[in-house]
Protein backbone atom coordinates (compact mmCIF):
# COMPACT_ATOMS: atom_id res chain seq x y z
CA UNK A 1 0.00 0.00 0.00
CA UNK A 2 1.19 3.23 -0.36
CA UNK A 3 3.37 4.70 2.36
CA UNK A 4 1.85 7.78 5.03
CA UNK A 5 4.06 10.66 5.85
CA UNK A 6 5.92 9.35 9.21
CA UNK A 7 5.59 12.64 11.47
CA UNK A 8 8.02 13.88 14.15
CA UNK A 9 6.73 16.96 15.81
CA UNK A 10 8.38 18.82 17.81
CA UNK A 11 7.01 20.48 20.91
CA UNK A 12 8.62 23.61 22.88
CA UNK A 13 7.08 24.52 25.66
CA UNK A 14 7.67 24.78 29.59
CA UNK A 15 4.86 23.93 31.80
CA UNK A 16 4.00 25.44 34.34
CA UNK A 17 2.08 25.25 37.36
CA UNK A 18 1.13 22.03 38.20
CA UNK A 19 1.12 19.55 41.82
CA UNK A 20 3.38 17.07 42.28
CA UNK A 21 2.28 13.95 44.15
CA UNK A 22 5.33 11.29 45.21
CA UNK A 23 3.47 7.72 46.90
CA UNK A 24 6.05 6.67 49.33
CA UNK A 25 6.26 3.29 51.20
CA UNK A 26 3.19 1.80 48.88
CA UNK A 27 0.97 4.35 50.71
CA UNK A 28 -2.18 4.91 48.48
CA UNK A 29 -3.25 8.96 48.92
CA UNK A 30 -5.83 10.87 47.53
CA UNK A 31 -4.45 12.87 44.79
CA UNK A 32 -7.43 15.26 43.98
CA UNK A 33 -9.85 18.01 46.02
CA UNK A 34 -12.36 15.81 45.52
CA UNK A 35 -15.28 15.67 48.42
CA UNK A 36 -16.04 12.45 48.66
CA UNK A 37 -19.57 10.59 50.49
CA UNK A 38 -20.31 7.32 51.86
CA UNK A 39 -21.52 6.03 49.10
CA UNK A 40 -18.25 6.66 47.22
CA UNK A 41 -16.33 4.47 50.01
CA UNK A 42 -19.46 1.74 49.68
CA UNK A 43 -19.18 1.32 46.24
CA UNK A 44 -14.65 1.76 45.44
CA UNK A 45 -13.90 0.67 48.89
CA UNK A 46 -13.05 -3.51 50.35
CA UNK A 47 -15.21 -2.71 53.41
CA UNK A 48 -15.54 -5.70 56.08
CA UNK A 49 -19.25 -6.49 54.49
CA UNK A 50 -17.01 -7.59 51.62
CA UNK A 51 -13.78 -9.30 52.90
CA UNK A 52 -14.80 -11.96 54.41
CA UNK A 53 -16.51 -13.84 51.39
CA UNK A 54 -14.72 -14.62 48.00
CA UNK A 55 -16.95 -15.27 44.91
CA UNK A 56 -17.45 -18.51 43.22
CA UNK A 57 -19.99 -18.73 41.06
CA UNK A 58 -22.76 -16.58 39.68
CA UNK A 59 -26.24 -17.24 38.16
CA UNK A 60 -27.56 -14.58 36.89
CA UNK A 61 -31.55 -15.68 35.58
CA UNK A 62 -33.80 -12.72 34.34
CA UNK A 63 -36.38 -11.90 31.82
CA UNK A 64 -36.04 -8.63 30.10
CA UNK A 65 -39.05 -6.93 29.36
CA UNK A 66 -38.53 -4.66 25.96
CA UNK A 67 -41.85 -2.93 26.39
CA UNK A 68 -41.77 -1.97 29.55
CA UNK A 69 -38.26 -1.44 29.87
CA UNK A 70 -37.84 -3.57 32.79
CA UNK A 71 -36.01 -6.89 34.00
CA UNK A 72 -37.04 -9.45 36.41
CA UNK A 73 -35.28 -11.97 37.87
CA UNK A 74 -32.83 -13.10 40.69
CA UNK A 75 -28.82 -14.05 41.13
CA UNK A 76 -27.48 -17.06 43.26
CA UNK A 77 -24.84 -15.83 44.71
CA UNK A 78 -22.22 -18.81 45.36
CA UNK A 79 -19.09 -17.53 47.68
CA UNK A 80 -16.56 -19.45 49.95
CA UNK A 81 -16.47 -17.96 53.81
CA UNK A 82 -12.59 -16.57 54.40
CA UNK A 83 -12.79 -15.78 57.78
CA UNK A 84 -16.02 -15.71 60.41
CA UNK A 85 -18.53 -12.99 59.27
CA UNK A 86 -22.13 -12.35 59.37
CA UNK A 87 -23.32 -9.61 56.99
CA UNK A 88 -22.83 -9.68 53.65
CA UNK A 89 -23.10 -6.69 50.96
CA UNK A 90 -24.84 -6.73 48.06
CA UNK A 91 -24.85 -3.49 45.75
CA UNK A 92 -27.86 -2.78 43.69
CA UNK A 93 -28.52 0.94 42.12
CA UNK A 94 -31.93 2.65 42.01
CA UNK A 95 -35.02 2.20 40.38
CA UNK A 96 -33.95 -1.29 40.53
CA UNK A 97 -35.45 -2.82 43.95
CA UNK A 98 -34.80 -5.68 45.94
CA UNK A 99 -37.44 -8.06 46.23
CA UNK A 100 -35.86 -10.50 48.95
CA UNK A 101 -32.21 -12.54 50.00
CA UNK A 102 -32.92 -16.03 50.67
CA UNK A 103 -30.09 -18.43 51.95
CA UNK A 104 -31.46 -22.25 52.64
CA UNK A 105 -35.20 -21.04 51.16
CA UNK A 106 -35.37 -18.70 54.53
CA UNK A 107 -35.84 -15.26 53.72
CA UNK A 108 -33.39 -12.96 55.25
CA UNK A 109 -33.33 -9.57 56.93
CA UNK A 110 -31.36 -7.03 55.62
CA UNK A 111 -30.90 -2.82 55.79
CA UNK A 112 -30.06 -0.56 53.14
CA UNK A 113 -27.94 2.03 52.94
CA UNK A 114 -28.06 3.94 49.57
CA UNK A 115 -26.98 1.37 46.94
CA UNK A 116 -25.54 -0.70 49.62
CA UNK A 117 -27.48 -3.70 50.94
CA UNK A 118 -26.08 -5.31 54.10
CA UNK A 119 -27.58 -8.77 54.38
CA UNK A 120 -27.76 -10.54 57.78
CA UNK A 121 -27.07 -14.44 57.72
CA UNK A 122 -28.39 -16.30 59.91
CA UNK A 123 -26.52 -20.31 59.63
CA UNK A 124 -23.10 -20.18 60.85
CA UNK A 125 -20.93 -19.20 58.10
CA UNK A 126 -18.16 -21.93 58.65
CA UNK A 127 -14.64 -21.00 57.28
CA UNK A 128 -13.95 -22.62 54.36
CA UNK A 129 -17.56 -24.01 53.40
CA UNK A 130 -19.31 -22.41 50.10
CA UNK A 131 -23.04 -20.90 50.58
CA UNK A 132 -25.46 -20.12 48.21
CA UNK A 133 -27.59 -16.55 48.25
CA UNK A 134 -30.24 -15.90 46.32
CA UNK A 135 -31.20 -12.33 45.49
CA UNK A 136 -34.70 -11.53 43.91
CA UNK A 137 -34.64 -8.06 42.25
CA UNK A 138 -36.94 -6.32 39.23
CA UNK A 139 -37.25 -2.30 38.15
CA UNK A 140 -36.83 -0.36 35.01
CA UNK A 141 -32.84 0.15 35.04
CA UNK A 142 -31.39 3.80 34.58
CA UNK A 143 -31.64 4.44 30.82
CA UNK A 144 -27.86 5.33 29.50
CA UNK A 145 -27.91 8.87 28.84
CA UNK A 146 -24.59 8.85 26.94
CA UNK A 147 -23.57 5.73 26.63
CA UNK A 148 -20.78 3.66 26.82
CA UNK A 149 -19.46 7.11 28.90
CA UNK A 150 -22.95 7.09 31.09
CA UNK A 151 -23.61 3.69 32.07
CA UNK A 152 -27.29 2.17 31.83
CA UNK A 153 -29.33 0.20 29.08
CA UNK A 154 -29.67 1.29 25.92
CA UNK A 155 -33.32 0.46 24.52
CA UNK A 156 -33.21 1.12 20.94
CA UNK A 157 -35.08 -0.16 17.92
CA UNK A 158 -33.46 -1.61 14.10
CA UNK A 159 -35.06 -0.79 10.65
CA UNK A 160 -37.95 -3.24 11.58
CA UNK A 161 -38.90 -1.60 14.43
CA UNK A 162 -37.62 -4.72 16.22
CA UNK A 163 -36.24 -4.15 19.98
CA UNK A 164 -32.52 -3.67 20.18
CA UNK A 165 -30.94 -3.41 23.82
CA UNK A 166 -27.91 -3.85 25.43
CA UNK A 167 -25.76 -2.64 28.38
CA UNK A 168 -22.75 -0.51 28.73
CA UNK A 169 -21.75 0.20 32.90
CA UNK A 170 -17.98 0.75 33.58
CA UNK A 171 -17.18 2.82 35.95
CA UNK A 172 -21.10 3.15 37.24
CA UNK A 173 -21.23 -0.38 38.20
CA UNK A 174 -22.66 -3.61 37.11
CA UNK A 175 -25.37 -2.58 40.20
CA UNK A 176 -27.05 -0.35 37.80
CA UNK A 177 -29.14 -3.36 36.57
CA UNK A 178 -28.24 -6.39 38.52
CA UNK A 179 -27.35 -7.36 42.16
CA UNK A 180 -23.69 -7.92 42.63
CA UNK A 181 -20.26 -7.77 44.52
CA UNK A 182 -19.84 -4.67 42.71
CA UNK A 183 -15.68 -4.12 43.13
CA UNK A 184 -13.36 -4.72 41.08
CA UNK A 185 -11.29 -6.73 43.02
CA UNK A 186 -13.09 -10.27 43.35
CA UNK A 187 -14.52 -11.85 40.25
CA UNK A 188 -16.13 -15.19 40.44
CA UNK A 189 -14.34 -18.23 38.34
CA UNK A 190 -17.39 -19.35 36.65
CA UNK A 191 -20.95 -17.82 35.96
CA UNK A 192 -24.49 -18.62 34.14
CA UNK A 193 -26.47 -15.98 32.07
CA UNK A 194 -30.01 -17.07 31.65
CA UNK A 195 -31.90 -14.15 29.98
CA UNK A 196 -35.40 -14.54 28.48
CA UNK A 197 -36.70 -12.64 26.38
CA UNK A 198 -39.58 -12.40 23.89
CA UNK A 199 -39.33 -14.17 20.04
CA UNK A 200 -37.63 -13.91 17.49
CA UNK A 201 -35.42 -11.83 19.83
CA UNK A 202 -32.00 -13.64 20.33
CA UNK A 203 -30.06 -12.43 23.85
CA UNK A 204 -26.03 -12.45 23.08
CA UNK A 205 -24.17 -12.43 26.46
CA UNK A 206 -20.52 -13.60 27.62
CA UNK A 207 -19.06 -17.02 27.17
CA UNK A 208 -20.53 -19.78 25.15
CA UNK A 209 -24.19 -20.64 24.28
CA UNK A 210 -25.13 -23.71 26.62
CA UNK A 211 -28.76 -24.32 25.41
CA UNK A 212 -31.49 -22.38 24.15
CA UNK A 213 -34.88 -22.80 25.96
CA UNK A 214 -38.29 -22.43 24.16
CA UNK A 215 -41.31 -21.10 26.65
CA UNK A 216 -44.72 -20.55 26.82
CA UNK A 217 -46.10 -17.53 25.34
CA UNK A 218 -43.73 -16.79 22.85
CA UNK A 219 -40.76 -16.54 24.47
CA UNK A 220 -36.90 -17.91 24.58
CA UNK A 221 -34.31 -18.43 27.36
CA UNK A 222 -30.92 -18.06 26.28
CA UNK A 223 -28.52 -19.96 28.93
CA UNK A 224 -25.00 -18.38 28.18
CA UNK A 225 -21.94 -19.98 30.65
CA UNK A 226 -18.60 -18.59 31.03
CA UNK A 227 -15.99 -20.97 31.84
CA UNK A 228 -13.28 -18.07 33.43
CA UNK A 229 -13.25 -15.60 35.82
CA UNK A 230 -15.37 -12.58 34.51
CA UNK A 231 -15.39 -8.83 36.42
CA UNK A 232 -18.85 -7.77 37.10
CA UNK A 233 -18.90 -4.76 34.56
CA UNK A 234 -17.51 -7.05 32.06
CA UNK A 235 -21.17 -9.38 32.26
CA UNK A 236 -23.11 -8.28 29.02
CA UNK A 237 -26.60 -8.87 27.59
CA UNK A 238 -27.14 -7.28 23.75
CA UNK A 239 -30.45 -8.21 22.85
CA UNK A 240 -31.78 -7.74 18.68
CA UNK A 241 -33.41 -9.50 15.93
CA UNK A 242 -29.73 -10.96 15.03
CA UNK A 243 -27.79 -12.59 12.33
CA UNK A 244 -25.03 -14.92 12.70
CA UNK A 245 -21.98 -16.04 11.46
CA UNK A 246 -18.95 -17.40 11.82
CA UNK A 247 -15.40 -18.74 10.92
CA UNK A 248 -12.34 -20.50 12.97
CA UNK A 249 -8.92 -18.90 14.08
CA UNK A 250 -6.20 -20.78 14.08
CA UNK A 251 -3.99 -19.46 17.18
CA UNK A 252 -1.26 -20.10 19.76
CA UNK A 253 -3.33 -22.67 21.60
CA UNK A 254 -5.36 -24.23 18.88
CA UNK A 255 -8.71 -23.46 17.31
CA UNK A 256 -10.51 -20.14 18.35
CA UNK A 257 -14.28 -19.76 17.46
CA UNK A 258 -14.90 -16.10 15.81
CA UNK A 259 -18.59 -15.14 16.17
CA UNK A 260 -20.36 -12.67 14.83
CA UNK A 261 -23.92 -11.20 15.83
CA UNK A 262 -25.61 -8.33 13.71
CA UNK A 263 -28.49 -6.52 12.87
CA UNK A 264 -30.07 -8.35 9.82
CA UNK A 265 -29.82 -5.24 7.49
CA UNK A 266 -26.22 -5.21 8.40
CA UNK A 267 -25.10 -8.50 7.45
CA UNK A 268 -23.16 -8.35 4.27
CA UNK A 269 -21.16 -5.17 5.51
CA UNK A 270 -20.33 -6.77 8.82
CA UNK A 271 -19.05 -9.72 6.54
CA UNK A 272 -16.47 -7.52 5.34
CA UNK A 273 -15.74 -4.88 8.01
CA UNK A 274 -15.23 -7.39 10.25
CA UNK A 275 -12.35 -8.89 8.38
CA UNK A 276 -10.10 -6.85 11.45
CA UNK A 277 -10.93 -9.63 13.49
CA UNK A 278 -8.71 -12.42 12.41
CA UNK A 279 -6.10 -9.52 11.72
CA UNK A 280 -6.26 -8.26 15.08
CA UNK A 281 -5.26 -12.04 16.59
CA UNK A 282 -2.32 -12.49 14.92
CA UNK A 283 -1.19 -9.15 15.91
CA UNK A 284 -2.38 -9.26 19.11
CA UNK A 285 -1.42 -12.95 19.79
CA UNK A 286 1.92 -11.87 18.36
CA UNK A 287 2.59 -9.30 21.02
CA UNK A 288 0.49 -10.30 24.47
CA UNK A 289 0.56 -13.95 23.74
CA UNK A 290 -2.54 -16.24 23.16
CA UNK A 291 -6.21 -14.62 23.19
CA UNK A 292 -7.02 -15.30 27.33
CA UNK A 293 -10.55 -16.59 26.59
CA UNK A 294 -10.24 -20.01 24.29
CA UNK A 295 -12.58 -22.09 26.36
CA UNK A 296 -15.41 -19.07 26.02
CA UNK A 297 -14.47 -18.26 22.38
CA UNK A 298 -14.56 -14.74 20.75
CA UNK A 299 -18.21 -12.97 20.23
CA UNK A 300 -18.26 -9.56 18.13
CA UNK A 301 -21.53 -8.04 18.76
CA UNK A 302 -23.48 -5.32 17.33
CA UNK A 303 -24.98 -3.00 19.78
CA UNK A 304 -27.14 0.18 19.53
CA UNK A 305 -23.99 1.92 20.95
CA UNK A 306 -20.55 2.86 20.22
CA UNK A 307 -18.75 -0.17 21.76
CA UNK A 308 -17.48 -1.83 24.79
CA UNK A 309 -14.80 -4.62 25.97
CA UNK A 310 -17.60 -7.20 27.49
CA UNK A 311 -15.46 -10.49 28.06
CA UNK A 312 -15.67 -12.73 25.27
CA UNK A 313 -18.52 -10.61 23.68
CA UNK A 314 -17.18 -7.41 22.62
CA UNK A 315 -19.64 -5.37 21.76
CA UNK A 316 -19.78 -2.93 18.64
CA UNK A 317 -21.30 0.37 16.89
CA UNK A 318 -18.83 1.93 14.81
CA UNK A 319 -21.20 2.03 11.95
CA UNK A 320 -18.87 -0.03 9.79
CA UNK A 321 -16.31 2.64 9.02
CA UNK A 322 -12.42 2.78 9.34
CA UNK A 323 -11.24 5.26 12.30
CA UNK A 324 -13.29 5.94 15.09
CA UNK A 325 -16.31 7.23 13.97
CA UNK A 326 -14.51 7.73 10.54
CA UNK A 327 -12.01 9.76 12.68
CA UNK A 328 -7.83 9.41 12.83
CA UNK A 329 -6.96 10.80 15.89
CA UNK A 330 -3.42 10.63 14.73
CA UNK A 331 -4.18 12.27 11.62
CA UNK A 332 -1.57 10.22 9.89
CA UNK A 333 -3.78 8.82 7.79
CA UNK A 334 -2.62 5.60 9.59
CA UNK A 335 -6.01 5.91 11.89
CA UNK A 336 -8.28 4.84 9.12
CA UNK A 337 -6.91 1.53 8.41
CA UNK A 338 -8.63 -0.10 10.97
CA UNK A 339 -11.90 -0.35 12.68
CA UNK A 340 -10.96 1.25 16.14
CA UNK A 341 -13.42 -0.13 18.19
CA UNK A 342 -12.68 -3.24 16.38
CA UNK A 343 -9.39 -3.50 17.63
CA UNK A 344 -9.37 -1.07 20.80
CA UNK A 345 -12.14 -3.15 22.41
CA UNK A 346 -10.85 -6.49 21.26
CA UNK A 347 -7.53 -5.21 22.81
CA UNK A 348 -8.92 -5.24 25.93
CA UNK A 349 -9.43 -8.83 26.15
CA UNK A 350 -5.76 -9.10 27.33
CA UNK A 351 -5.65 -5.51 29.25
CA UNK A 352 -8.84 -5.28 31.32
CA UNK A 353 -10.79 -8.55 31.26
CA UNK A 354 -7.38 -10.94 31.49
CA UNK A 355 -5.31 -8.38 33.50
CA UNK A 356 -7.83 -6.28 35.01
CA UNK A 357 -7.59 -3.55 37.83
CA UNK A 358 -8.74 -4.26 41.16
CA UNK A 359 -9.65 -0.22 42.00
CA UNK A 360 -10.90 1.96 39.23
CA UNK A 361 -8.07 4.36 40.50
CA UNK A 362 -5.75 2.24 38.40
CA UNK A 363 -7.58 2.72 35.18
CA UNK A 364 -4.87 3.52 33.25
CA UNK A 365 -3.76 -0.20 33.35
CA UNK A 366 -6.61 -1.00 31.14
CA UNK A 367 -6.53 1.93 28.74
CA UNK A 368 -2.88 2.56 28.15
CA UNK A 369 -1.91 -0.85 27.64
CA UNK A 370 -5.00 -1.46 24.95
CA UNK A 371 -4.21 1.88 23.01
CA UNK A 372 -1.20 1.21 22.88
CA UNK A 373 -2.33 -1.92 21.47
CA UNK A 374 -3.56 0.18 18.43
CA UNK A 375 -0.03 0.95 17.50
CA UNK A 376 1.49 -2.49 17.92
CA UNK A 377 -1.03 -3.59 15.56
CA UNK A 378 0.14 -1.50 12.76
CA UNK A 379 3.44 -2.44 13.81
CA UNK A 380 2.70 -5.75 13.23
CA UNK A 381 0.81 -5.62 9.74
CA UNK A 382 2.34 -2.10 8.60
CA UNK A 383 5.85 -1.71 10.38
CA UNK A 384 7.59 0.05 13.43
CA UNK A 385 7.11 3.47 11.39
CA UNK A 386 3.81 3.49 11.43
CA UNK A 387 2.96 2.27 14.58
CA UNK A 388 5.42 5.29 15.67
CA UNK A 389 3.73 7.70 13.31
CA UNK A 390 0.08 6.65 15.23
CA UNK A 391 1.01 7.81 18.83
CA UNK A 392 3.06 11.02 17.55
CA UNK A 393 0.30 12.62 16.01
CA UNK A 394 -2.21 11.32 18.36
CA UNK A 395 -0.50 13.48 21.22
CA UNK A 396 -2.36 16.20 19.79
CA UNK A 397 -5.47 14.96 21.94
CA UNK A 398 -3.59 14.46 24.99
CA UNK A 399 -4.61 17.82 27.46
CA UNK A 400 -2.00 16.96 30.44
CA UNK A 401 -4.74 18.37 32.66
CA UNK A 402 -4.88 15.89 36.04
CA UNK A 403 -2.78 12.78 36.69
CA UNK A 404 -3.72 9.85 35.03
CA UNK A 405 -3.63 7.82 38.58
CA UNK A 406 -7.08 8.51 40.54
CA UNK A 407 -8.29 8.38 44.00
CA UNK A 408 -8.24 5.01 45.61
CA UNK A 409 -11.20 3.67 47.27
CA UNK A 410 -13.99 5.85 46.38
CA UNK A 411 -14.66 4.46 42.33
CA UNK A 412 -12.58 7.91 40.63
CA UNK A 413 -10.77 7.26 37.84
CA UNK A 414 -7.71 9.27 36.64
CA UNK A 415 -7.46 11.65 33.71
CA UNK A 416 -8.91 10.81 30.21
CA UNK A 417 -4.99 11.17 29.07
CA UNK A 418 -4.68 7.62 30.20
CA UNK A 419 -5.79 6.49 26.48
CA UNK A 420 -3.01 8.08 24.50
CA UNK A 421 -0.62 9.76 26.81
CA UNK A 422 -0.37 6.52 28.66
CA UNK A 423 0.15 4.72 25.17
CA UNK A 424 3.11 7.09 25.12
CA UNK A 425 4.64 6.46 28.32
CA UNK A 426 4.37 2.63 27.24
CA UNK A 427 5.79 3.34 23.72
CA UNK A 428 8.66 5.78 25.51
CA UNK A 429 9.88 3.18 28.04
CA UNK A 430 9.68 0.64 24.63
CA UNK A 431 12.71 3.47 23.70
CA UNK A 432 14.08 3.30 26.76
CA UNK A 433 14.44 -0.47 27.04
CA UNK A 434 16.12 -0.35 23.34
CA UNK A 435 15.10 -3.90 22.57
CA UNK A 436 11.84 -4.53 20.90
CA UNK A 437 12.28 -8.24 21.47
CA UNK A 438 12.83 -8.17 25.10
CA UNK A 439 9.91 -5.62 25.06
CA UNK A 440 7.85 -8.31 23.53
CA UNK A 441 8.87 -10.88 26.13
CA UNK A 442 7.76 -8.42 28.80
CA UNK A 443 4.39 -7.75 27.41
CA UNK A 444 3.87 -11.67 26.57
CA UNK A 445 5.43 -12.67 30.11
CA UNK A 446 2.72 -10.09 31.78
CA UNK A 447 -0.19 -12.08 30.44
CA UNK A 448 1.10 -15.10 31.72
CA UNK A 449 1.91 -13.95 35.29
CA UNK A 450 -1.19 -11.97 35.69
CA UNK A 451 -3.20 -14.39 33.75
CA UNK A 452 -6.89 -13.95 34.85
CA UNK A 453 -5.78 -11.54 38.33
CA UNK A 454 -6.58 -8.72 39.26
CA UNK A 455 -3.49 -6.47 39.97
CA UNK A 456 -2.90 -2.87 41.39
CA UNK A 457 -0.43 0.02 39.97
CA UNK A 458 2.16 -1.05 41.98
CA UNK A 459 1.86 -4.76 40.90
CA UNK A 460 3.09 -3.11 37.15
CA UNK A 461 5.21 -1.09 37.98
CA UNK A 462 6.99 -3.56 40.18
CA UNK A 463 7.14 -6.53 37.77
CA UNK A 464 8.42 -3.84 34.92
CA UNK A 465 10.79 -2.74 36.67
CA UNK A 466 11.86 -6.56 38.05
CA UNK A 467 11.60 -7.71 34.15
CA UNK A 468 13.54 -4.74 32.39
CA UNK A 469 16.38 -4.15 35.19
CA UNK A 470 15.51 -0.38 35.01
CA UNK A 471 14.88 2.60 38.22
CA UNK A 472 11.66 3.04 36.94
CA UNK A 473 9.89 4.41 40.08
CA UNK A 474 10.33 8.06 39.62
CA UNK A 475 9.69 7.41 35.73
CA UNK A 476 5.93 6.12 36.75
CA UNK A 477 5.77 8.99 39.77
CA UNK A 478 6.08 11.39 36.97
CA UNK A 479 3.83 10.01 34.34
CA UNK A 480 1.33 8.64 36.31
CA UNK A 481 0.99 10.46 39.43
CA UNK A 482 1.48 14.29 37.87
CA UNK A 483 0.24 15.97 35.09
CA UNK A 484 3.60 17.35 33.85
CA UNK A 485 6.08 16.46 31.14
CA UNK A 486 9.37 16.35 31.18
CA UNK A 487 10.93 19.41 29.81
CA UNK A 488 14.39 18.31 28.21
CA UNK A 489 16.18 21.94 28.05
CA UNK A 490 19.55 22.59 26.86
CA UNK A 491 21.80 25.69 25.22
CA UNK A 492 25.04 25.36 23.68
CA UNK A 493 28.42 27.17 24.84
CA UNK A 494 32.13 27.67 24.07
CA UNK A 495 31.37 24.47 21.95
CA UNK A 496 29.77 22.24 24.21
CA UNK A 497 26.18 20.69 25.08
CA UNK A 498 24.98 21.63 28.40
CA UNK A 499 21.13 20.21 29.46
CA UNK A 500 19.52 19.40 32.30
CA UNK A 501 15.79 17.92 32.55
CA UNK A 502 13.00 20.43 34.33
CA UNK A 503 9.45 20.15 35.41
CA UNK A 504 10.02 16.74 36.76
CA UNK A 505 9.63 15.17 40.02
CA UNK A 506 12.75 15.61 42.29
CA UNK A 507 14.68 12.57 41.14
CA UNK A 508 13.71 11.94 37.88
CA UNK A 509 15.65 9.98 36.12
CA UNK A 510 15.58 8.79 32.55
CA UNK A 511 18.24 8.57 29.32
CA UNK A 512 17.37 10.58 26.51
CA UNK A 513 18.64 9.22 22.40
CA UNK A 514 19.55 12.45 20.95
CA UNK A 515 20.25 11.97 16.60
CA UNK A 516 22.72 14.62 14.90
CA UNK A 517 23.40 13.63 11.47
CA UNK A 518 23.58 9.77 11.05
CA UNK A 519 24.62 9.27 14.80
CA UNK A 520 22.29 8.26 17.99
CA UNK A 521 23.68 9.98 20.99
CA UNK A 522 22.51 8.96 24.71
CA UNK A 523 22.84 11.68 27.35
CA UNK A 524 21.70 11.15 31.09
CA UNK A 525 20.14 14.11 32.19
CA UNK A 526 19.22 15.06 35.89
CA UNK A 527 18.07 18.22 37.09
CA UNK A 528 21.30 19.96 37.44
CA UNK A 529 23.14 21.51 34.21
CA UNK A 530 26.06 18.82 32.87
CA UNK A 531 27.69 18.93 29.66
CA UNK A 532 28.83 16.84 26.92
CA UNK A 533 31.50 17.73 23.81
CA UNK A 534 30.37 14.73 22.07
CA UNK A 535 27.90 16.53 19.52
CA UNK A 536 29.03 18.38 17.01
CA UNK A 537 28.88 22.43 18.30
CA UNK A 538 26.04 24.16 16.75
CA UNK A 539 24.75 21.59 14.01
CA UNK A 540 20.98 20.88 14.67
CA UNK A 541 19.83 17.50 16.30
CA UNK A 542 17.02 15.99 17.29
CA UNK A 543 15.56 14.16 20.59
CA UNK A 544 14.38 11.12 19.84
CA UNK A 545 10.68 11.71 18.64
CA UNK A 546 9.38 8.36 20.22
CA UNK A 547 10.39 9.80 23.65
CA UNK A 548 7.24 11.62 25.12
CA UNK A 549 8.53 14.85 26.60
CA UNK A 550 9.05 18.24 25.63
CA UNK A 551 12.40 19.84 24.14
CA UNK A 552 13.37 24.15 24.66
CA UNK A 553 16.65 25.43 23.67
CA UNK A 554 17.30 28.58 25.81
CA UNK A 555 19.81 31.46 25.72
CA UNK A 556 23.26 30.54 27.19
CA UNK A 557 23.14 32.20 30.95
CA UNK A 558 25.06 35.58 31.51
CA UNK A 559 28.41 35.51 33.06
Amino acid sequence: MKKLLLLTPRFILIFCLGFLIVFSGGVQAQQSNIPYSRQDSLRGSITPERAWWDLVYYHLDIEVDPKKKSIQGKNSVHYKVLKQGQTLQIDLQEPMEIHGFYQGEKELKYRQEGNAYFVDLESPQELGTVRKLEVWYGGKPRISPNPPWSGGLTWEKDQKGNPFIANSNQGDGASLWWPCKDHMYDEPDSMLISVTVPDPLINVSNGRLRAKEKLAEGKTTFHWFVNNPISNYGVNISIADYAHFSEEYLGEKGTLSLDYFVLKENLEKAKVQFRDVPRLMRAFEHWFGPYPFYEDGFKLIEVPYLGMEHQSAVTYGNGYQQGYKGKDFSETGWGLTFDYIIIHEAGHEWFANNITYRDIADMWIHESFTTYSESLFLDYHYGVLAGNAYLQGARQVIKNDIPIVGDYEVNQRGSGDMYFKGANILHTLRQWIDQDEKWRAILRKMNTQFYHQTVSTQDIEGFLALETGLPLKSFFDQYLRTAKVPLFQYYWKDGSLYYRWQEVVGDFFMPIKLHQHEQTHWLEPNATWQSTDRLEAGIMFETDPNFYIYTQQIQPPLE
